[in-house]
């Protein structure tokens, strides 16, 4: 499932009602999407790792590791969406431990 993207209105209108969608175990975001933030909830009982794909690698020619970043639960973690990690295929792939009760939303 995709992960929608949200638009966030300026201070002194209505605003926009959020609508983050259930996750998938690994997602692909559009590099369109560059410089918006990834929101993640976790709604579950038990902590979770999101895990942004190194697509490259360093200068010194190793391929790129990620650390996974831990979402408790019931906490709510976002990222601002940065072009070193899309792809040759222009996406940005995101895997996540665990997707029973969690979900995401682009903002921007």
């Amino acid at each position: 499932m995709a992960i929608p993207v949200t638009s966030v209105e300026p201070a002194g209108t209505l605003g926009t009602l959020a609508a983050p969608a259930a996750v998938a175990a690994s997602e692909t975001i559009h590099r369109a999407n560059v410089g918006k933030i990834l929101e993640v909830k976790n709604g579950g009982v038990g902590s979770i790792n999101v895990t942004f794909t190194d697509p490259g690698k360093t200068p010194a020619g190793n391929t790129g590791t990620e650390d996974p970043a831990p979402v408790a639960a019931g906490a709510t973690r976002r990222w601002k969406l940065t072009s070193a990690f899309v792809g040759s295929n222009k996406l940005i792939t995101v895997a996540f431990s665990g997707t029973s009760s969690v979900t995401a939303e682009i903002l921007g």
